[in-house]
Parts: C-alpha cells; structure tokens; sequence
C-alpha cells in the first residue's frame, strides 16, 4: 500500500509504509492543488533523486488509483489491493504536519492586537490571513484559564488560507481589566467582537468552556453564524441561579460575578487563587488534561504563569467562576441550532479526564446530523496536543460546507458520504518534528449504534494503534 498526502499547503508527498520518502515535490502557491471533490486527484510530481528511473516509477504508479479519498489526504493502492480491503476497517491517512520552516513551508504570521470594546475594556486578540480576501472567517475562542495563544498553532497553518481570529475572553488571557463599568456576558464580547472588528458572519470554534459560548452565541445570533465546532465542549456552566429567569433565588445570593468583588468574596478567592495559581498546580492540571505527554506545553504553561502574576488576575478569577447560570441551556442552545439551520461539527478528544465520551455522545445524540470525530489519543485540549488532526478535520469540514456539500466530509469518500449512517476508523498520520506521529480518529455519522457506543468508551481505539506500531517496527 502506497500513501499520497496533498494538503492546502504547496506540496505533495508519496512515501511508503515504512515513511521512506520516493520524492518529493514543491509547487508555487499559484499553482498548488485546490479544494477538490470525490474523482481523485492528479499532482504534477519531479523526481528529486536522480537515480530513480522516471519511466520505471511512471509505470509503478500506472496502476494505482484513489482509494479513499478526503480533502487533504488520499490513500491509494493497486486495484488488487484495493478489492480485499475493507472500507470501514481502520485504514491509513497520510495529513500535512505544521508548516515550521523545516519543509519549506512557512506558518502565516499572527498580529496581536487590542479592540476597545468600551471605556476602560481593551479586549485582546490575535489574528492571521486577513490578506485571504474572500475566504472564510474562523473565530477560536478559548478554554477557561487560557487565551488566544492556546490557537497559535491553528493560526499559523489555517491564517494560510483563511482569515483566522482567536479572542481572549474579559478576564482571561490579556484582556484583564481593574474594574468593569459596565455588565457583560461572554457572549457580548463574540457579538461585539464580530459586528465591529471581523464584520463579516464567521464560523466559530470554541474548546472547554469556548465550546460553551460558541454554542450559545450561535443560538442567539444564528445571523452572524456560518458553522459551529465544539472542541471538548463544556456542558454545563454557572453556579448560581439566573437573576432573569429565577429573580427572586438569586435575590438569594449577594453576588453573582461583577465587579468589583465583595470583601468576603475578596477573602475567599485569595485563599482559593493562592493554590491553583502555583506553578505545581498548574503544570499537574495540564498533565492531567494532556493525553500525550510528549506534547510540548512550555509555551502554554509560561503563558498562563503570566496572566496568573497579572493584579487582576484573582478577581477576574472569581468573576468568571462565579458568573450565573446563563438564560439557556447547553441543550436549549443545541435545538435553537438545530431549528436555525446551524451547522455543528463535533471534534472530541477520547481521553479527556474531565468532558468524557460520553458527553460527545449525548450531543451526537441530539443533533444526529452532525459530523463527531473522536480521536485517540487525545484529551481535552485536541486542538493544542494533535493540532494537525485538528486543523485537518476543520479545514475539510468548512470546505465541504463552503461547497454546499459537493466536496465529501473529513475522512469520508463518496460511497461512505452516500451512507453517512456507519461509524468509521481511520488512523491518521504525520510528520511532526521530523518524526512519525499518529492517532486513531473515529468518524460517526447520522446514527450511532449500540456497538459504536461501547466502542467509544472504551479503549480499542489505543490497542490498535499500539498494535500498529508495534508492526511498523523494525
């Protein structure tokens, strides 16, 4: 079995099985592959090592056609590999790594920069691509306790060949503030934030307690939506009742999260941000939340560090964590979504600790038309620990919805696009670093059986990459 990768950026690779590159072509970003549907695809290739007769490959390759084929990546065989295969077995993808300079290729340059939202709130942001005239607006939006630095990497590559945006919520990040003058949600913020800086509708893509506002801004301003992605979405928020729907119990409770704190509020957070604010701590939770331990968090952890010194850090701490109920639920805002024509694309990191499968089902469950890529391994942060699968899945998932369809969903050929009822594996893989990386992404279409079910919780998915490892050594 053959691999050929073609992804948005302006190369193609053919390796074997065995990741011994055969050659390898570099085109103009004038003349790179574009978007293309469910045919196949055809790559201009020159040989790199001379001693490859061009004949002699021409003819090896004659034979070969797509085999299964998806926005960036292709698996292809000979047609008699291809007649015993098994579709929906767990086959192999070859997915572009991050562009970092060392293939010839080169991120999009991010701009960090500040929007006065209202007197006194200078809210933070980052961007890339705003040059790609024309192309779509995606808008990240962060975790709790992170910023827009935790969506560096999906700037970089996506900023490339779209307008990519990631905000740091009031309070979090660089968007910190002595005292609020005003009340505001979250989702305000993306509201605001859309119609005075981006104007244009965008899709919105939100991880943890990110997923939790994206989905409920969408719901209240389906408008200013074009698709929503949840990356390990929080299901829940908020502690305390919503004065607007329970007025008289939140009358119950002297404070629901502004500013500026209450002094025993002020004591009791002191005591509370003095212990999760400590380096230990916070390089234990991300140990925790990382699935993959190899992934290198330095950039991240110094970066929380910092915000964590700012003098405002506590008290934005206690607003945040104190902050009510919102008017909807996450479910409520699910079928307002759904009711408005808002496409959801679930993206799930299978061992995450904190939002387990489970919750990825449930959503699945309510809106069965959306796409749910679970991948393994992976825990609550996907998008910062396995970025390429990440950045894949959502540049494919905007282009199939970019061409009302006619470009096949992530991973999907065009005979699975026709049945989209059946759960399907694939194992994913990429360079990263100069060494071999992969995982195990499970695909679930419009219905989940009881089998899919029990397969996500449990942990087939790491034994069979561990037993495709273990073959692919020497």
């Amino acid at each position: 079995m053959e691999i050929i990768g073609c992804g948005s950026t302006p190369y193609c690779q053919v390796v074997q099985t065995n990741w011994k590159f055969v050659e390898k072509s570099f085109n103009s970003r004038q003349s790179r592959v574009p978007s293309f549907g469910n045919h196949g695809i055809s790559c201009s290739m020159r040989f790199l090592d001379r001693s490859l007769s061009v004949p002699e490959e021409s003819r090896r390759f004659k034979s070969f056609r797509v085999y299964s084929g998806t926005s960036d990546g292709y698996v292809i065989g000979s047609e008699g590999e291809i007649a015993g295969i098994d579709e929906h077995a767990a086959s192999k993808i070859l997915i572009p790594g991050l562009p970092d300079g060392s293939n010839g290729e080169f991120g999009a340059p991010i701009s960090s920069c500040f929007w006065q939202w209202k007197p006194k709130l200078n809210i933070h942001y980052e961007k890339a691509g705003c040059e790609n005239v024309g192309s779509p607006n995606v808008l990240f939006l962060p975790g709790f306790g992170v910023g827009s630095f935790h969506y560096e990497k999906q700037l970089k590559d996506l900023g490339r060949d779209n307008r990519v945006w990631a905000l740091d919520f009031l309070g979090q990040g660089m968007s910190l503030a002595f005292e609020d003058p005003a009340p505001k949600s979250k989702e305000d913020q993306v509201r605001y934030f859309i119609e005075e800086v981006i104007r244009e509708p965008v899709y919105v893509v939100g991880n943890s307690l990110g997923g939790y506002v994206a989905l409920y801004f969408a719901a209240r301003n389906p408008h200013l939506v074009k698709g929503v992605t949840l990356l390990n979405a929080t299901p829940f928020w908020g502690f305390l009742p919503n004065p607007i729907k329970n007025p008289r119990l939140a009358k119950l409770f002297p404070w629901a999260g502004t500013f500026p704190l209450p002094s025993g509020i002020r004591r009791f957070t002191e005591l509370v941000w003095e212990k999760i604010s400590d380096p230990a701590s916070i390089a234990q939770v991300l140990n925790q939340v990382y699935a993959d331990h190899s992934t290198n968090v330095d950039n991240v952890f110094s970066r929380i560090i910092e915000t964590t010194r700012h003098p405002a850090a506590a008290a934005s701490f206690a607003s945040i964590m104190f902050a009510p109920q919102p008017e909807i639920s996450f479910a409520e805002a699910l079928s307002r979504c759904r009711e408005n024509n808002v496409p959801i694309c679930l993206m799930y990191g299978k061992e995450d600790p904190w939002v387990k499968p489970i919750w990825g089902v449930q959503v699945k469950k309510q809106v069965p038309e959306a796409p749910y890529y679970q991948i393994s391994p992976a825990g609550h942060c996907p998008h910062d620990e396995v970025p390429e699968v990440i950045n894949f899945l959502l540049r494919g998932w905007i282009r199939h919805l970019e061409s009302s369809g006619s470009i096949s969903l992530p991973l999907l050929d065009e005979l699975d696009s026709k049945k989209h009822t059946n759960a399907i594996a694939r194992e994913l893989e990429y360079i990263r670093q100069g060494s071999k990386k992969s995982v195990m992404v499970r695909y679930f279409g419009s219905k989940i059986s009881l089998w899919d079910r029990i397969i996500s919780y449990t942990n087939s998915g790491s034994k069979l990459r561990n037993l495709t490892a273990a073959k692919s050594q020497p």
